[in-house]
């Protein structure tokens, strides 16, 4: 019946993976779809605008040459009505001059002939219509304005659709995920020597698998990236995965997007729990500052409270004799406590705890105190510390601690034994947890460089545990554990034995 039971669970589980991915699978289509129509839509538009343009620049061409013909037409035209004018005045003077003549034959007298023959002489000397050209000035000819488009109208029949470059391929055997940094390669399936840059997009996401079109998160652009691999630096691993896509660019126009590839960013990142920080603590996130001013009213407050009944005061008594507080739940999974309850750490511990327990795995975070931070500690404990118990003075914590109040200490800490350490307190403390190994490491978040290792073998879940006075502290989470911390962990074996004092 047991047996039964299990593989019915596997076959559910199974199918309702199998539903996922194909609704999944259906959403993609459907966005495929609209996308489709959209972009469709779209390229249509812009053809339409493209021809427009062509058109337009065609009717001012027209336009242009037109004008020109008739501006032509013009010139020519006065030039022949000119010459036509002078031509018409030459032909009358020449007709008047002729009848003069001829009626001058008639003249009898010879004095009157001589005279009259004198005159027609001197007047065909200055006659225009012997000074007149008789070539017309221009021609009727207009073929240097006639047009041939041949070659533009086979210009025009070769019009088609940009050449578009192929989808590159994400080759997820060179991509590397490490340091919080990701480098992701790819390749083109086929040469091309038009491409000008490639376009990478990522977005982080909790889903393993093919992208999600319903996924929370936008897609992040990186433009111009000349070659074929991409480092993002730095990041932040936020979420359990990331997924990538690559698009390749000519001078054009931009290609269809590489398969996405979905790559593992899994860290561990936790905040500070307000809920059962010391009241002279101001938490946020990731920031812890000390508050001398913090609770005072809240404490008077609890005092009341406390006097109405012995049952609390018994409680507190058994917490003053180092007895851990009552077993809590989960740290990230409990509801937050009230302001001034049992779980709040209280008296001279000014602790606070990280919201996420740690039950396996290797993890690593990192902690900067401010400058005038008088003293802290940075460790981790496990979840049934109690709210009197100080970071490392119990057997369920252990811890580095700064201190430069009167004099300067930099020690290890864990069930009230102190190790000071001869090293110099470095600007900000990575810290790495091997929960199943059972190690707990402090090193210079710089220089890797290892401050103090303890061996140990941790039976309960620890979390995150920090102590401050009179200054403040920043976290830095959602780190994977540095590739030159995971090579001085095969190398620290040797160092660890100097710390067997404070180890249980």
């Amino acid at each position: 019946m047991d047996s039964q039971k299990e593989a019915l669970q596997r076959i559910i589980s199974t199918l309702a993976n199998k539903n996922d991915e194909i609704q999944n699978f259906i959403d993609t289509l459907n966005h495929t779809l609209k996308g489709v129509q959209e972009n469709s839509s779209n390229i249509l538009s812009e053809l339409d605008e493209e021809f427009d343009s062509l058109y337009s620049i065609l009717d001012d061409v027209k336009e242009s040459m037109i004008s020109t013909i008739k501006q032509e037409q013009v010139r020519k035209s006065q030039e022949l009505q000119s010459q036509l004018r002078q031509c018409n005045s030459a032909l009358e003077n020449s007709e008047e001059l002729l009848e003069f003549a001829t009626r001058s034959l008639d003249i009898k007298e010879p004095e009157e002939f001589s005279k009259a023959a004198r005159q027609i002489k001197d007047r065909v000397t200055m006659a225009s219509a012997f000074r007149l050209s008789l070539k017309p000035k221009v021609s009727d000819n207009m073929t240097h304005l006639m047009v041939d488009f041949s070659q533009e109208r086979q210009m025009l029949q070769t019009l088609k659709f940009l050449p578009v470059p192929k989808a590159p391929e994400i080759d997820p055997v060179e991509c590397l995920v490490a340091d919080n940094s990701v480098t992701v390669a790819w390749r083109m399936p086929e040469e091309d020597n038009k491409i000008d840059h490639f376009i990478m997009e990522y977005r982080k996401t909790n889903f393993d698998g093919l992208p999600r079109v319903k996924d929370e998160r936008c897609w992040e652009v990186i433009d111009n990236i000349k070659g074929t691999e991409y480092t993002l630096s730095g990041l932040k691993f936020d979420s359990k995965y990331m997924n990538f896509r690559v698009r390749a660019c000519n001078k054009a126009v931009a290609g269809d997007y590489s398969d996405p590839v979905t790559l593992e960013t899994k860290a561990l990142n936790f905040s500070l729990d307000n809920s059962s920080s010391h009241l002279n603590l101001k938490v946020e996130d990731s920031c812890v500052e000390w508050d001398p001013t913090g609770g005072k009213g809240q404490e008077s407050k609890i005092k009341g409270k406390e006097n109405k009944g012995s049952v609390h005061v018994t409680s507190l008594k058994k917490h003053t004799s180092g007895t851990p507080s009552p077993k809590r739940t989960s740290v990230g999974s409990r509801p937050p406590a009230v302001r001034g309850s049992r779980d709040r750490f209280t008296g001279e511990s000014y602790t606070v705890l990280g919201d996420t327990a740690i039950e396996n795995g290797q993890h690593y975070w990192e902690v900067k105190a401010q400058k005038d931070c008088k003293s802290y500690s940075v460790g981790v404990a496990y979840k049934t510390l109690g709210k009197f118990d100080q970071l490392g003075k119990t057997n369920t914590s252990w811890c580095v601690h700064v201190n430069s109040w009167l004099q300067n200490t930099f020690a290890a800490k864990h069930n009230n034994k102190v190790k000071a350490l001869d090293v110099p307190v470095p600007e900000k403390i990575g810290v790495f947890c091997d929960f199943d190994g059972g190690q707990l490491s402090f090193y210079d978040a710089h220089s890797k460089q290892l401050l103090y290792s303890f061996k140990t073998k941790f039976t309960q879940p620890v979390v995150p545990g920090f102590m401050v006075w009179c200054g403040g502290l920043s976290l830095s989470t959602g780190m994977q554990v540095p590739s030159a911390v995971r090579t001085l962990q095969k190398s620290e074996n040797g160092m660890t034995g100097s710390t067997s004092s404070l180890n249980n």
